[in-house]
């Protein structure tokens, strides 16, 4: 498990206003009036899909879906008011009202927000039964339950399928909130609240064990002189090993509010030594890709890419990274994507055009969305007419202009390091290239499994990621719930490659660090290592029962629709 030393409540701030395709302005803009500016005037990292949203996985509705009526203050202007519609509340079975008849009335209206009326907690969950049965993919497999007989929180848990995919994991696995004023703050701006460092919990009950798994440049982390592979000892006088304290090694690791102050103890990397330092919890801008690397090899130059966060900002880091590879003319491409647990699909479509190049994939396609056998044809969401999604060949204005070639690649096979953190928009990346005969050869672990996707709605100051739609490549494969695998068994999510554990005894990009050493010797010989000595951090069984860590929700996790 690995968490980022997020705050729960990142920031209060509001979000930029979000790019809307000219488009969706023509089509949207008589129902919405409140579309966070003209596409030409704002910014947008989280906006409705360009084309017909092919966006995977996980979270957001561009349009943050305030859907027509919520989405956070700060807009330049305000709808004219309209009376609160009368929400009817008895509960019977099977017989659904619209959504829109309790969009926006709130148990607790935020204070100054246009859209936000009084309502209910029912109002709220009445919401969530009737939006659930609209859009969620598996609408038919929701028990359906009194919304006045819980809380929402409680009642949003119930609004999805129970079912296991065939390997025994559930069918379901990204079906989350976050308040939405945070998930804007890190899709639009990237940037979230904590130290700046990602901790892998390799043993969240006793005997604890937390190391450094990456950090941020700039932040309190990289400040206090913290790299990856470093291991956290204590936290503020509890011990991580062994403390009952669970509150103090919660509240410590994962500050629930900025200024946060707390001491760790901590044991660098190749050091026997400890030493004490403090930190402070504070916003940080989230570094997409941070690095490239190009290695001489007896072969030809193979590029190295760190990639971690689909967040808009990664349009104009991911086009600088491949300009750069692509003047050392790289034979070869190791991508890093452990630790990617998704974001925008466009990003991702752009990346794969990258390293795909004109020649294979100008023209084909990327993706197409399947939502529920409600909504056939029409995505239900933006109204668009569903249709395959080409590859991406230009900028789209997440942080370049739009309208600007894509530098390329044009490689025919793809090295990806891979974890179970590896998700969605990037298992996209992967499923895209082989449905244009790219090779794609995957080292490290099983992939996370997350072929599915969603737009974010906002309701009342909370945004719900629910599953609506799935996502197929050019060759109408995309069934790989339990995700990829290395080791070419032959079943459809098994790639070429080989498994390797992570490996926390090297810093990333360092050719002695287990999966890019495997990635280089494969590329050479086609075989995996032997030597368990390339299999660096062995899960450990825990010895002992005691109170668990319990890092808060990643907003990273799954593919954003745009």
């Amino acid at each position: 498990m690995r968490s980022r030393s997020t705050s729960r409540f990142a920031r209060t701030t509001p979000a930029e206003a979000r790019r809307q395709p000219e488009a969706y302005y023509r089509e949207r803009a008589p129902v919405c009036d409140h579309v966070y500016g003209h596409p030409e005037q704002q910014r947008d990292l989280a906006t409705l899909t360009r084309r017909a949203p092919l966006h995977l996985l996980s979270c957001l509705n561009l349009l943050l879906i305030a859907g027509c009526g919520g989405g956070g203050s700060g807009n330049d202007f305000a709808p004219t008011p309209q009376p609160p519609p009368v929400a009817q509340s008895d509960f019977e079975a099977g017989i659904f009202r619209d959504s829109s008849t309790y969009k926006d009335l709130c148990m607790s209206p935020r204070p100054g927000n246009p859209f936000d009326m009084q309502g209910t907690t029912e109002d709220e969950n009445n919401w969530l039964r009737s939006w659930s049965n609209e859009l969620y993919l598996w609408y038919d497999e929701i028990v359906d339950e009194d919304p006045a007989a819980y809380g929402t929180p409680e009642y949003f848990e119930l609004m999805k399928t129970f079912a296991l995919a065939p390997s025994g994991n559930p069918k379901d696995n990204a079906h989350f909130t976050v308040p939405t004023e945070e998930f804007e703050a890190l899709s639009q701006e990237g940037i979230t609240a904590g130290y700046g460092a990602d901790f892998a919990i390799l043993r969240s009950a006793p005997p604890r064990e937390v190391v450094v798994v990456v950090t941020e440049p700039d932040s309190p982390a990289t400040a206090a002189g913290l790299t990856r592979g470093a291991r956290i000892i204590s936290v503020d006088g509890a011990a991580i090993a062994d403390s009952d304290d669970i509150d103090t090694l919660n509240n410590g690791l994962f500050p629930p509010t900025l200024g946060e102050t707390h001491q760790f103890q901590v044991r660098d990397l190749g050091s026997n030594a400890t030493r004490t330092i403090n930190m402070t919890s504070a916003e940080i801008n989230v570094d997409p890709v941070q690095f490239e690397r190009v290695f001489d090899t007896p072969s030809g130059p193979v590029g190295y890419l760190f990639f971690s966060n689909h967040i808009a900002t990664a349009e104009r880091e991911l086009v600088n990274a491949v300009n750069t590879l692509a003047a050392q003319s790289i034979t070869d491409l190791i991508l890093d994507v452990r630790y990617n647990l998704g974001g925008f699909s466009d990003i991702a479509n752009q990346l794969a055009y990258m390293i795909a190049g004109p020649s294979a994939a100008s023209g084909r396609t990327f993706g197409e969305l399947k939502f529920s056998n409600k909504h056939p044809s029409v995505n239900p969401v933006t109204g668009a007419v569903l249709a395959p999604e080409p590859f991406i060949e230009t900028t789209v204005g997440f942080s370049l202009a739009s309208g600007q070639p894509l530098p390329t690649l044009n490689l025919p096979r793809l090295f990806v390091l891979t974890g179970p953190e590896t998700c969605s928009a990037s298992e996209a990346i992967m499923n895209a290239l082989r449905g244009i005969d790219i090779e794609v050869i995957q080292i490290g672990a099983t992939t996370c499994g997350k072929p599915y996707g969603f737009y974010a709605f906002d309701n009342c100051g909370t945004t719900y990621f629910s599953i609506q739609f799935a996502l197929i490549n050019a060759k109408g494969f995309g069934e790989y719930g339990d995700g990829f695998s290395p080791g070419g068994s032959g079943l459809p999510t098994s790639l070429p490659g080989c498994a390797v554990e992570d490996d926390f005894g090297h810093l990333l990009g360092d050719t002695g660090e287990a999966r890019l050493a495997t990635a280089l010797a494969y590329r050479e010989t086609h075989t995996c290592p032997m030597d368990n000595s390339m299999l660096s951090s062995q899960p450990v069984q825990r010895t002992q029962t005691g109170p668990e860590l319990t890092p808060p929700t990643d907003l990273r996790g799954g593919i954003w629709a745009r």
